[in-house]
């Protein structure tokens, strides 16, 4: 039987020559990373901690934590965590241990603590998400040694983000899950791949197969970033019943929030549509009907409908609570059928990408 590694590098347990297509196509994103396959875990809120990171991490992809709202100090511990959890790569001869990224939101407070204590780790990646980092950001966390990676919306962004001094790009369409932008992973992949190719560029946003991860090679990535795919990984600690949401759930299920009242934006939010979806629009309704009815003014009402999810993520991850919680998914959920050992899901995404590429090279 023909291991998962034997499939990257080409050969096959009998010694038969096997197509080194895949290992060809994704070699810059390997480079990259320093890691056996060029699959980011996406930052996901609650998901991405010390147990999923350190285990994409270990079976060769590159495992990011998710900072999120997490003081500095929080970090720290989860940073130093999630290095206990961490093997050495085989072929190293049990030398340095697995990398990792930290992904940060450039709107949380504090920073440059964080990048503080990214230093203080020798993160060897860090993600900035969010919009456009500061330049101070970007030289203080490469002047330690690091790579930065941003996620860039368009190819004009993408070109500014390289001038500012970002190692690579992530290029994330409407398909992903959380916040979302308005384009489509298939149209950013066709605006931005043939163009950018100073830095590698990673895709991301409705990827839940390997077919499709090589199609992205193909057209010029680097590689992939995935999260959907990997929340129902017997190695996540996400509740059982947040993960039966997602084995239960169609891609259509995944709807970004709506927003009622132009004066009042909503950033949009792909989620699993719940109790919740429907309390948020009959929330929006109401507060909207208070501000016109001058009961109170508009700050008030926009603070009232930006607090409406404080806390849900974490009630529908941590606690289970599935029905008013936010159940945060791309439009790949229909492709998660059964929770599984991280490993396993790997070997079907390569798996299928080479069957893809033997099959258009035959």
């Amino acid at each position: 039987m023909t291991s998962l590694q034997d499939k990257i590098t080409g050969e096959s347990c009998a010694g038969a020559p096997r197509s080194a297509g895949l290992k060809s196509l994704w070699s810059r994103g390997i480079d990259f990373f320093g890691c056996e396959y060029a699959i980011m875990g996406g930052a996901m809120s609650w998901v991405s901690e010390r147990n999923l990171v350190a285990a994409l991490s270990n079976a060769g992809a590159f495992g990011v934590i998710a900072c999120s709202a997490m003081t500095p100090e929080l970090l720290d511990k989860e940073i130093t965590e999630t290095k206990k959890l961490l093997t050495s790569p085989s072929h190293k001869g049990g030398g340095d241990k697995r990398s990792f990224g930290v992904n940060l939101i450039i709107m949380h407070p504090k920073m440059d603590e964080l990048i503080e204590v990214c230093k203080k780790h020798y993160v060897s990646h860090v993600v900035l998400a969010g919009g456009i980092p500061k330049d101070s950001w970007i030289k203080a966390i490469k002047a330690y040694g690091a790579k930065v990676i941003c996620f860039a919306p368009s190819a004009i962004i993408a070109r500014k983000l390289i001038r500012l001094g970002a190692d690579a790009i992530v290029i994330e369409g409407m398909e992903a899950g959380g916040h979302i932008g308005p384009v489509s992973t298939s149209v950013l992949a066709q605006e931005i791949l043939p163009v950018i190719r100073e830095v590698p560029v990673f895709v991301a946003g409705g990827i839940g197969r390997g077919e499709a991860m090589a199609a992205y090679l193909e057209m010029g990535a680097s590689g992939v970033q995935l999260g959907t795919r990997f929340v129902c990984a017997t190695e996540s600690i996400a509740h059982a019943k947040f993960k039966e949401a997602f084995i239960r759930a169609a891609a259509r299920d995944a709807q970004p929030s709506v927003q009622l009242d132009p004066d009042f934006p909503v950033i949009p939010v792909r989620a699993v549509v719940n109790k919740a979806t429907d309390a948020f629009a009959r929330m929006q309704y109401e507060v909207i009907a208070e501000f016109r009815g001058g009961k109170i003014d508009k700050k008030e009402a926009q603070l009232k409908i930006e607090h409406f999810w404080a806390g849900a993520l974490r009630r529908a991850v941590i606690d289970g609570d599935v029905e008013h919680g936010s159940v945060m998914a791309g439009q790949s959920v229909g492709m998660v059928i059964k929770i599984q050992p991280l490993k396993e899901i790997l070997e079907e995404l390569i798996g299928q990408a080479e069957a893809y590429l033997d099959a258009h090279r035959s």
